[in-house]
C-alpha cells in the first residue's frame, strides 16, 4: 500500500473546478470562428458545461470546515476564491450561450492571463495530481495575496471599478464599471470611503475594486469582450430573429438602465429586475396559452401527437402525461415596497415550467390582492365562482409530458408600475423561485405546502438577493442572523395530488399547458369539437381543407383575455343552471349548446367596435370593458340571444373577415417540438 493522502472535500472541489475551467476555456476557443453546422452542437456543450459547473457550486456551498480530514489553511477564504472562479465559469457560459444562439455572432475575446492546467495531467499517477494541484493553488493564492496586498496598501489612492454598484442605503456611492475612484479612507470592513469624478462622496464596497494601472485599465477589465454583429453582404436585409426566447432573456438581463436608475433613487430594492417573463410574453405568442391550446403534431407531421379518436366512446383520448397536479398559490410575504415615486398598477405571479435553461410550456399570470395596512403581503383568491375575475385563481393545473430531470415550476413576482416623473410604465420582477417537481432519484416532490424564498436578478442569474440591505442591516449574531431570515420576502405554494375523477378531467387537456382551474371545463369543450372536426368530421384524414366553424377559429382569442372567458363562463353557467338531470349526462346535448351559448355571448364581443382592446393593468381600459361585457351579456339574456344585438342600429362591428368563421389547422398546430 502507497502512503497515498487522502484527498479532502474541499480539493477535490478545487480539482474539478480545475477540469471545468479548462473545457470552458477550449470551448471558447472553438467558439471564437465555430465551423458551418457546428453552432448548434457547441450550444448543446456549452449548456452541458455549465450544468457542471452548476453542480460543482452546489457541491461547494455544501461543504464544512469539520468534513475535512486534516486541518485546512484559511479555509474561508479558499472557499470563497473558488465560488468567485465557479460564479465567472458560470457567466462566461451564459453569454457564451446567448452569442451562440444568434444567427450571425462574431466573438472577441481577451488574452486569457489565468494558469491553465495540461489536460493530459490526468494520465499522471494521484501523488503527482495532488501536488500539482496544491502547487497551482499556491501559486493562485500567492497572485491572489500580492493583488489584495497592493490593493490595501495605504498609499494607492487610485482604483477602478470592475463592476456596476447602486447605493442602497444612505450613505453610499454609486459608480459604473470602469469608473475611477479616488479612495480617501480604507475602512477595516470592506467599505471605502470614494470619490468619483464629480467630487461625490460615499462608501464603497472593497470587493468590486482593483489596482488602478498606468494605462487606465484594470485586468479584470481585459478578462473578457464579446462583441455581437451582423455579418451581411452590404444591401443585404438585417432580419432579426424570432423564434428564440433568448433574445428576450437577454434584454431582461442587460437592458437594465431603468431599473439602475430606480435603484440608484431608492424607488425599488437592488434585486429588482426588467420582468423575464414579461419579455416573453411581449415577443409573440409562443409563450401564450391559446398557442398551447392547439393540437400537436407528431415528429412525421401527418398525425396528431396529442389528439387521438376513441371510436368506441366517440371523443377524444385521455392523454396521461409525467407532471399532472394542481398548484395552488397561497400568499407572498415580506415582498419589498416600491418608493413613493413610483404607482403600482398590478401585482402579480407569472409561472411556467422550467428546466433552469428554457421555458417549457406557456405563462399563465395570476393576480394578487393586497390590503393598504399590511401592503408587504399578497394574498390571492383560490377557488373563484360566478363572474368574479378568472385572473384572480390561485388554483392552477399544471400539465407536462417532458422528460427533464430538472423540470419544475418557475416563478417570477412581478409589478407593472407607473413612473411619476416621467410617464413611462414597465414591468419589474420583486424576485423569483424555482420549484423542482422531481428528486435527484427521479420520484416526484411531496404533495405539501411549500414556502419558496425569493431570489433577486432573473432566473438566469444565482447569488443575488431581493433586497441586499436586509443582509447588511443585520448583525452577525445568530438571533440577528435569524431575524434577518424572517424579513426575506418567500411564496407560499401548495401542490395537491389528483383525485382520480380530476386526473380524468386534466387528461383531457393538451400534454403541456398551465392554466386556471375555474374554466377547465370550457377548454375540454374546445379540445372535444377539436377531435369532432380534426378526427372524426373529416372527409377523409388526407384533407386539409379549412373547416366552418366559429368557435374553433376564435376560441384561443379568448384564452388570452381573461375577461371575455369570464363572460362566457358565467354565460355558461347560467344556462347549465337549467338543464336536467338527464341532459347534464348527454356529452352531445351540452356540447350543442355550448356552440350555442358560446355563439350568444362572447362571439359577437370580439368583433365589436365598442369593446376596447385588451390593455394589460390599465384599470380605465379594464373597467370600461367589463361595463361592455355586462351590459351586452345582460341584453342577450333579455332577448334570448345576441340576434337583437347583431341587428341593431346602436351597435357596430369590424368589418368583416373570413378567418372569423374559417377554421385552418396547418397553419394552427403546432410542430413537435420537446423544447419551446
Amino acid at each position: 500500500m502507497s502512503g497515498r493522502r487522502e484527498r479532502g472535500p474541499l480539493q477535490r472541489v478545487q480539482r474539478r473546478s480545475r477540469e471545468l475551467q479548462a473545457q470552458v476555456q477550449a470551448l471558447r476557443a472553438e467558439s471564437a470562428a465555430p465551423a458551418p453546422g457546428r453552432r448548434e452542437a457547441l450550444r448543446q456543450r456549452c449548456m452541458q458545461l455549465k450544468k457542471l459547473v452548476d453542480e460543482n457550486t452546489n457541491a461547494l456551498y455544501a461543504l464544512k470546515k469539520a468534513d475535512e480530514p486534516a486541518p485546512v489553511g484559511n479555509y474561508s477564504q479558499r472557499k470563497e476564491e473558488e465560488e468567485k472562479l465557479l460564479l465567472k465559469l458560470s457567466q462566461q457560459l451564459q453569454k457564451l450561450v446567448l452569442v451562440l444562439d444568434q444567427d450571425n455572432v462574431t466573438t472577441s475575446y481577451g488574452v486569457d492571463q489565468e494558469h491553465q492546467k495540461d489536460p493530459q495531467a490526468e494520465d499522471e499517477n494521484e501523488e503527482e495530481e495532488d501536488s500539482e494541484d496544491e502547487e497551482s493553488s499556491e501559486e493562485e493564492d500567492s497572485e491572489e495575496a500580492d493583488e489584495d496586498k497592493l490593493l490595501d496598501d495605504p498609499n494607492v489612492k487610485e482604483c477602478i471599478a470592475v463592476g456596476n454598484f447602486n447605493a442602497q442605503q444612505e450613505g453610499d456611492l454609486t459608480f459604473m464599471k470602469g469608473e475611477v475612484l479616488l479612495i480617501h479612507d480604507k475602512k477595516a470592513d470592506g467599505w471605502w470611503v470614494a470619490e468619483n469624478s464629480k467630487g461625490e462622496r460615499g462608501l464603497v464596497p472593497r470587493t468590486y475594486l482593483a489596482v488602478h494601472s498606468e494605462g487606465g485599465e484594470s485586468q479584470a477589465q481585459s478578462e473578457e469582450h464579446i462583441e455581437v454583429v451582423d455579418e451581411t453582404a452590404s444591401g443585404t436585409e438585417i432580419k432579426k430573429r424570432t423564434d428564440s426566447h433568448w433574445s428576450a432573456v437577454r434584454r431582461a438581463v442587460t437592458e437594465n438602465d431603468t431599473v439602475e436608475v430606480l435603484a440608484a433613487t431608492g424607488a425599488v430594492p437592488a434585486g429588482f429586475r426588467l420582468s423575464t417573463l414579461f419579455q416573453l410574453l411581449e415577443k409573440g405568442n409562443q409563450f401564450r396559452a391559446s398557442y398551447f391550446l392547439q393540437p400537436e403534431l407528431t415528429p412525421s407531421q401527418v398525425a396528431f401527437k396529442d389528439l387521438v379518436w376513441n371510436s368506441e366512446k366517440n371523443t377524444i383520448y385521455p392523454r396521461p402525461t409525467r407532471v399532472s397536479l394542481i398548484v395552488t398559490l397561497c400568499s407572498c410575504k415580506m415582498i419589498p415596497l416600491p418608493g413613493l415615486s413610483i404607482q403600482v398598477l398590478s401585482r402579480h405571479v407569472r409561472l411556467c415550467l422550467f428546466d433552469g435553461n428554457r421555458v417549457l410550456s406557456n405563462i399563465h399570470t395570476v393576480r394578487a390582492t393586497w390590503q393598504p395596512k399590511n401592503p408587504q403581503t399578497w394574498t390571492f383568491s383560490p377557488r373563484v365562482t360566478g363572474i368574479l375575475p378568472s385572473l384572480l385563481d390561485g388554483d392552477c393545473f399544471v400539465r407536462s409530458s417532458s422528460l427533464s430531470s430538472d423540470i419544475g415550476i418557475l416563478f417570477e413576482l412581478g409589478i407593472t408600475y407607473l413612473r411619476h416623473s416621467t410617464g413611462e410604465r414597465g414591468e419589474l420582477s420583486c424576485g423569483w423561485a424555482f420549484l423542482k417537481l422531481f428528486t435527484s432519484d427521479g420520484m416526484p416532490v411531496p404533495s405539501k405546502m411549500h414556502e419558496l424564498l425569493l431570489n433577486g436578478g432573473t432566473p438566469y442569474e444565482r447569488g443575488i438577493e431581493v433586497d441586499p440591505s436586509i443582509s447588511r442591516r443585520a448583525g452577525s449574531g445568530v438571533f440577528h442572523q435569524f431575524m434577518a431570515l424572517r424579513k426575506q420576502p418567500v411564496l407560499l405554494v401548495k401542490l395537491r395530488s389528483l383525485s382520480v375523477q380530476s386526473k380524468a378531467v386534466l387528461n383531457l387537456l393538451p400534454e403541456t399547458l398551465l392554466g386556471s382551474m375555474c374554466y377547465i371545463h370550457l377548454l375540454i369543450f374546445y379540445r372535444q369539437m377539436l377531435g369532432d372536426a380534426l378526427l372524426k368530421d373529416r372527409i377523409s384524414i388526407q384533407s386539409a381543407d379549412v373547416i366552418c366553424s366559429p368557435i374553433l377559429a376564435t376560441f384561443p382569442q379568448l384564452v388570452d383575455q381573461p375577461d371575455l372567458m369570464d363572460a362566457l363562463r358565467s354565460a355558461w353557467a347560467d344556462r347549465e343552471r337549467t338543464l336536467k338531470r338527464s341532459e347534464k349526462r348527454d356529452g352531445e346535448f351540452l356540447k350543442s349548446l355550448f356552440v350555442l351559448v358560446y355563439h350568444n355571448s362572447v362571439f359577437p364581443l370580439l368583433q365589436s367596435t365598442l369593446l376596447p382592446d385588451h390593455k394589460w393593468a390599465e384599470e380605465e381600459s379594464e373597467a370600461s370593458r367589463w361595463r361592455v361585457i355586462a351590459d351586452f351579456l345582460k341584453k342577450s339574456q333579455e332577448n334570448n340571444g345576441a340576434l337583437h344585438y347583431l341587428l341593431s342600429s346602436e351597435n357596430t362591428h369590424k368589418a368583416f373577415d373570413i378567418s372569423e368563421l374559417t377554421y385552418d389547422f396547418l397553419r394552427e398546430v403546432r410542430e413537435n417540438n420537446p423544447g419551446v
